[in-house]
């Protein structure tokens, strides 16, 4: 540990005010955890690490006892920054370790095993994710949107989006002050549904960010009056929450990988997306390995009421339900759009760091056995009858949380490269979620079925 450098960054939160420092670390179903800790124990919790018991921590698979039972999260002071909504108090990200060694059921380290793989290539892979959430308040009948929220089609509707500038104009400059980046705001397809954007990082960067923007929309909410929420789909009769990922590789230079070069030979059959050969590859990755990532990417029994075919109140489903890419198209799993790859299969539940290694592991596979993508499907897939998608070869993603459990647990390219340990828990935990809720009798059924038979 660099005592002189360590010294230095507690008098610069000193003289911003802080007194506690939130080291946090997220579990493996992406929610925030931690504890506050003075800021004269900052060193503290680089080394050794801030401690907590393993078992106490989802997915970890610790014992009770032993010296593999203490998780250690050993804070990254590149992350330390303060929370400019709760005044005081700064945030800095924990790396998981056991038994003095990173570990590897923590979801950041995760995430840096496939980042690594990626610099071995001189690679970084640059991802912007796109929150989409509900700002919701109770109401006599629960929570729901603000009354006067009613359009049948509220996109981009600038008389709900400005009654919630309060919220919005605290979330934008916490989030400018911590360097994010917001650029443009804007009510999405639901009532009381919005979508924040800001700029793109590094993957390690780009997860922690959206950490810290969960963190920041969470308390603001509340000090406003309100819920917010990443439920992917709260509401059955309105579209659900997306995180979609716009993707590209930059190397060592700067220079866009997935950009079609004067040296790349032409597109093969000449599709014109502007994409390099190393792009169709990674893509080819992404689609190949669609099934077993959707675990990953929607990883809740709520997450595949978004995924499902069928229309939205708006008239519109943006989700997508089947295997394939296409040039600015949204029907489909993967968008080409600017010589990037927006992939739209996450929601907002998705655990970042799991989704993001999950990304890279699928997409460096599509490259060292160059998988081709096959062709762009640029037509409304929604539109299509099933003839047609079959004869296009669109599969369907799965359907719900036990058949994407059971694709990402068959999925042995994945497992190794994120690691069985994490993969087992995951795994684990998200079969037993799904019989859970396939036992869990509904109103729906009592009131379909109770008096029929």
């Amino acid at each position: 540990m660099d005592t002189d450098r360590l010294e230095e960054l507690q008098t610069v939160m000193d003289a911003q005010g802080v007194r506690y420092v939130f080291a946090q670390f997220t579990d493996i179903h992406g929610a925030a955890k931690g504890k506050l800790v003075p800021l004269a124990h900052l060193g503290d919790i680089v080394v050794p690490g801030a401690g907590f018991s393993g078992p106490s921590i989802w997915g970890t698979g610790l014992p009770r006892s032993g010296p593999r039972s203490e998780y250690y999260g050993r804070a990254d002071l590149t992350t330390l920054r303060p929370m400019p909504w709760l005044p005081g108090y700064a945030r800095v990200v924990l790396d998981g370790h056991v038994a003095s060694q990173p570990f590897d059921a923590c979801p950041r380290q995760v995430l840096r095993r496939q980042v690594a793989r990626l610099a071995a290539h001189g690679w970084t892979l640059n991802a912007g994710l796109e929150p989409e959430f509900f700002l919701l308040q109770q109401g006599a009948n629960g929570y729901d949107s603000e009354a006067a929220d009613t359009l049948e089609k509220p996109s981009y509707d600038p008389k709900s989006l400005l009654r919630r500038r309060s919220f919005l104009d605290k979330l934008t400059t916490s989030l400018n002050d911590c360097g994010l980046g917001v650029y443009q705001i804007d009510h999405e397809d639901a009532t009381g549904q919005f979508e924040v954007n800001y700029h793109y990082a590094d993957a390690l960067r780009a997860a922690d960010n959206f950490m810290l923007f969960k963190m920041a929309a969470h308390h603001i909410a509340e000090e406003e009056g309100m819920l917010f929420s990443m439920m992917p789909k709260p509401f059955a009769e309105r579209p659900g929450s997306g995180l979609h990922f716009h993707l590209s590789l930059a190397d060592s230079d700067g220079k866009a990988v997935f950009a079609h070069g004067p040296a790349d030979h032409a597109e093969p059959g000449g599709r014109a997306l502007g994409l390099s050969p190393l792009a169709y590859h990674f893509l080819g990755g992404l689609l190949h390995h669609a099934p077993a990532l959707t675990a990953l990417c929607a990883p809740t029994v709520n997450s595949y009421k978004r995924l499902m075919c069928g229309q939205s109140l708006s008239g519109t489903s943006w989700a997508p339900a089947f295997i394939g890419y296409g040039d600015n198209n949204r029907t489909v799993v993967a968008r080409t759009v600017h010589q990037r790859i927006e992939w739209r299969l996450p929601d907002s539940a998705a655990n970042p760091y799991l989704a993001l290694a999950g990304v890279i592991a699928a997409g460096l596979d599509g490259i060292e056995r160059g998988l081709d993508p096959g062709d762009p499907v640029n037509q409304d897939v929604y539109e299509m009858s099933d003839a047609d998608r079959t004869a296009l070869g669109l599969r369907l993603l799965p359907q719900n949380l036990g058949e994407a459990a059971a694709a990402l647990k068959a999925d042995t390219v994945l497992s190794e490269a994120l690691g069985s340990a994490i993969v087992q828990e995951f795994v684990a935990l998200k079969s037993a979620e799904w019989i859970e809720y396939s036992q869990h009798v509904s109103a729906w059924e009592t009131t379909r079925y109770l008096n029929r038979f």
